[in-house]
């Protein structure tokens, strides 16, 4: 890639020659300067996610990222070039993943005698498995690289693919896809509504990778002509998002009032069944708490939420605090809890077990139940290919369950009906960061059960005061603006909030803090959004729209060299 040096254009503009200069080192470098100067854009890249929110920091990372692809690409096409722009993906994905996902290790910590030696496995290792896609999304760039505009589109065909299948690849993992650098914004992230996440990436890559033409370009208007197309391209997003969010609040589900406990019960305080008595005691507290003058406790909400395993024992199996809990519900009040669940009968021989969400009534019975499907790998269950070699070197997953957890059955995924609420989709932890995986696929169907609202029970002790929670809360939200349903997220340490259709936080709970949440449940969106009903068609499209504009880029340059 030759840098282009025309003199008018800089009249007025030394910064631009200042940028070349830095463009021109950057394409110019090799081995393991290069390889480092991809790791660091990675790692400042991660900045443009929750909580951070820095879009410019996404648009430094991925200009510096069309550089170095340029420098790889200068010479004649073939393996080599192949190779090295994958390289560089790697290294800006390893950078991007270390820099987003260091809070896991945190988990490592509440059990340090066990997993504290496998620390690096989560804060290194995931990161370099995760960065391979975008060491795949570079090399596709780079099959439709071109000198002009069109190879930010190739970025955005490579960067787009390769992150839609990391989410579905190996059971998926779409945490902190670049799309989230929009979908931290209430205005921006309404394009979900239409695109979903994929679709959000697809847009924010052109856009954040622009200012490479800056200093590439071979005219004025190569140059700035993607910079402002770009900004034009967020203003339509975010009047689009202006105009979808209603300036007053969504209407209310009539005679539903929620109250969402947040203990912040520490991870370590809640493994041994010694703290049986002292977990159930504070959720009832909790729970009856009043919260002002006008509500007294339980007697002012029909629903009471708990979070993700709940209690460190089978509630099941448990019918004297079955009892106690009962006996605090009025008849006409349904506790939502998170809890582990086993299959009966419960033998030595036959021992499965579930995480599931439990309802309870009047009198401590037990209503309905969901169990996870979507396990946490290492986290819930060993993969298969690894359990047998793991547990040979003394490694379990972080839950202490026999065996680990069995996923619950697809086919019952994934609609749950609790008294008093509108058909309820029901997620587990992580599961809320699925795109498209939230309703059933047959709810498009006439006799389908459509959800009004998506309920998110989880724990993120596991992680403390790290930017995980924070991640992880943005991204359940995002599910909220996709699908037109609320969200009711219930977390042990927080965050826990009621999100409205659009995506505004109606009310919720910081995190780190104990705490009760009452609110009212905001009512789904009339009909169903362009991503509810199509799914990934649009961002197929649109994909295949970013590949053909990269082609035609590549078709100019070889009619050029001819």
């Amino acid at each position: 890639m030759t840098l282009a040096r025309n003199s008018d254009a800089h009249i007025g503009l030394p910064i631009v020659g200042w940028l070349e200069s830095i463009a021109h080192r950057i394409i110019l470098s090799h081995g393991w300067t290069r390889f480092g100067l991809a790791v660091a854009a990675g790692a400042i890249g991660a900045l443009a996610m929750p909580p951070y929110g820095m879009l410019p920091a996404l648009a430094l990372s991925l200009t510096v990222a069309v550089w170095l692809i340029d420098g790889a690409s200068a010479g004649p096409r073939g393996w080599c070039t192949l190779r090295d722009c994958a390289l560089i993906g790697w290294a800006w994905g390893f950078g991007y993943f270390v820099a987003g996902l260091w809070w896991l290790g945190a988990a490592f910590l509440v059990e340090a005698d066990q997993f504290a030696w496998a620390m690096p496995l989560g804060v290194v290792g995931l990161p370099a498995v995760l960065a391979v896609f975008y060491a795949l999304g570079f090399a596709a760039a780079r099959l439709v690289w071109s000198r002009g505009i069109g190879r930010l589109f190739a970025l955005a065909f490579g960067l787009a693919g390769s992150e839609w299948l990391r989410g579905h690849l190996f059971t998926g993992f779409p945490w902190n896809n670049v799309g989230m650098a929009l979908g931290g914004n209430l205005w921006l992230m309404q394009g979900a509504s239409l695109v979903g996440l994929y679709g959000l990436s697809l847009i924010v890559v052109p856009i954040a990778a622009a200012p490479a033409a800056l200093v590439t370009g071979a005219s004025p208007r190569a140059r700035f002509g993607p910079v402002v197309a770009g900004g034009l391209v967020l203003a339509v997003l975010a009047l689009f998002g202006a105009w979808r969010v209603p300036s007053g609040p969504d209407a209310t589900i009539a005679g539903v009032r929620l109250r969402l406990i947040q203990p912040n019960i520490q991870q370590d305080e809640k493994f041994g069944p010694e703290a049986r008595d002292s977990v159930v005691d504070k959720y009832l507290e909790l729970s009856d708490r009043a919260t002002s003058p006008e509500r007294s406790g339980i007697a002012d909400v029909t629903h009471i939420v708990w979070p993700e395993s709940a209690f460190p024992f089978l509630i099941q199996r448990d019918p004297q605090t079955l009892g106690r809990i009962g006996a605090v519900l009025p008849k006409d009040k349904h506790l939502i809890t998170g809890a582990a669940r086993a299959q009966e009968p419960l033998t030595r021989e036959h021992a499965v077990f579930f995480n599931s969400i439990l309802t309870i009534e009047h009198g401590g019975t037990l209503g309905q139940t969901y169990d996870k499907v979507h396990l946490v790998p290492f986290g819930e269950y060993l993969p298969g290919p690894f359990d047998a070699i793991l547990r040979a070197l003394g490694l379990r997953q972080f839950v202490s369950v026999p065996g680990g957890f069995t996923p619950g059955s697809r086919a019952g995924q994934r609609i749950l009906p609790i008294p008093g609420l509108p058909p309820v989709a029901a997620t587990i932890c992580y599961e809320s960061i699925f795109p498209g995986a939230i309703v059933p696929a047959d709810a498009a169907d006439a006799a389908a059960v459509v959800p009004g609202l998506i309920l998110n029970l989880t724990n993120d002790a596991w992680f403390g005061d790290t930017p995980g929670p924070h991640q992880h809360f943005a991204q359940a939200r995002l599910r909220a603006v996709e699908e037109g349903l609320p969200l009711v997220r219930d977390a042990n340490s927080g965050i826990s909030a009621v999100v409205d259709a659009h995506g505004r936080i109606v009310a919720a709970l910081p995190l780190g803090q104990e705490g009760v949440l009452d609110a009212e449940l905001p009512a789904r969106i009339p009909g169903r959004t362009v991503y509810a009903h199509l799914g990934d068609v649009p961002f197929a499209a649109m994909l295949l729209c970013a590949v053909l504009i990269a082609f035609a880029g590549r078709r100019r340059d070889a009619q050029g060299a001819a």
